[in-house]
């Protein structure tokens, strides 16, 4: 079997299973449209710590302990954690692993970090260097606004095009075996896209173009039409982002109206929450998809998802030195076989 299609796309000989997914969000996301489907609502968005920093690696740890716990293991039974955050230095990802003993693989890919763990997740397992993996990504509003933006307390307004990083982590358990569980069976890695936007208050705006390039690879690499799938579900483009990525796909002569879906649109109601364009953040798609997407495939109600998770990478820095925002997706095929 060809393990390798087209322009960056693999499938995988024996498909992974995703064996169980958990999802821990703070107050703001506990209060939106999506309230009472998450594992773990926590009240204090400070998780009990000392700083934003520290509570992004709280709500890691726990999100981490939660997938292994729905998927009746020890986290000791994980030969690897893979994950990541927005914090220098990934520290949310490393702080919050500390302690738990396990092989760790720190990935950055912005807001698209899940998708782009799941996809080595599955690598790993299909070739056969792993037999269980935690794969998990995590965010902080505020611990973002400082690090990306202006610190809270200047009180800086927010753009209609900006949105609102979510806080929380999403995680889920990958596995070589298991009956009954949605399969990981393709992964395309995306491609770097700069489309020249230097708003960092626009993400959805330049994120829209990588989504679209890596699902028209994956559609082109493996012969599928948008309508094999029941849903094709983005990260975080929030509203603006949705809207370019439908006109991108029509221009390219796709129609993805009637399947797409955003984990920023779902989020949050952004008219009673303020939080604008919708949400974002490396939580966003990963909390969302454990709360929401992963119980639709383990009940059917979705046989063929199309996971395509965004990401901006851009930095403080490159911010301050007037530099355009490169963005990167990753989509990942997850079916009922």
């Amino acid at each position: 079997m060809n393990k390798k299609l087209g322009d960056g796309t693999s499938r995988f000989a024996d498909p992974p299973r995703i064996v169980s997914a958990a999802s821990v969000v703070g107050p703001k996301e506990a209060e939106g449209p999506l309230g009472g489907s998450f594992d773990a609502e926590i009240e204090d968005e400070m998780f009990g710590q000392e700083t934003w920093e520290r509570a992004e690696s709280a709500f890691t740890r726990r999100g981490i302990k939660l997938a292994a716990e729905k998927a009746g293991m020890e986290i000791g039974g994980a030969d690897f954690i893979i994950g990541g955050d927005l914090l220098n230095q990934s520290i949310g990802t490393t702080f919050g692993a500390r302690g738990l003993t396990r092989p760790l693989i720190g990935i950055y890919g912005a807001c698209s970090t899940f998708g782009e763990g799941l996809g080595l997740g599955a690598m790993m397992i299909d070739g056969g260097f792993a037999g269980r993996v935690i794969v998990g990504a995590s965010s902080h509003f505020c611990a973002a606004e400082r690090q990306f933006r202006f610190p809270l307390s200047m009180g800086t307004q927010r753009p209609p095009t900006s949105t609102w990083t979510v806080t929380g982590h999403g995680a889920a358990v990958l596995a070589s075996e298991g009956d009954g569980f949605p399969r990981i069976t393709h992964f395309t890695a995306g491609v770097i896209t700069d489309y020249g936007v230097t708003d960092a208050n626009n993400m959805g705006g330049a994120m829209a173009p990588a989504a679209w390039d890596v699902i028209a690879r994956h559609l082109r690499d493996t012969g599928r039409a948008p309508d094999y799938y029941d849903a094709i579900v983005t990260g975080d483009l929030g509203s603006v982002g949705s809207s370019l990525l439908l006109d991108l796909a029509r221009g390219d002569g796709a129609d993805l109206t009637g399947a797409h879906a955003d984990c920023g649109v779902m989020i949050y109601d952004p008219e009673k929450q303020d939080t604008h364009a919708g949400g974002s953040g490396c939580a966003c798609s990963a909390a969302t998809f454990a709360a929401v997407f992963y119980p639709k495939l383990r009940t059917r109600k979705l046989n063929r998802l199309l996971f395509v998770p965004t990401g901006a990478m851009l930095s403080a820095t490159s911010v301050q030195q007037g530099e355009s925002i490169p963005c990167v997706a990753y989509a990942v095929a997850i079916e009922n076989l």
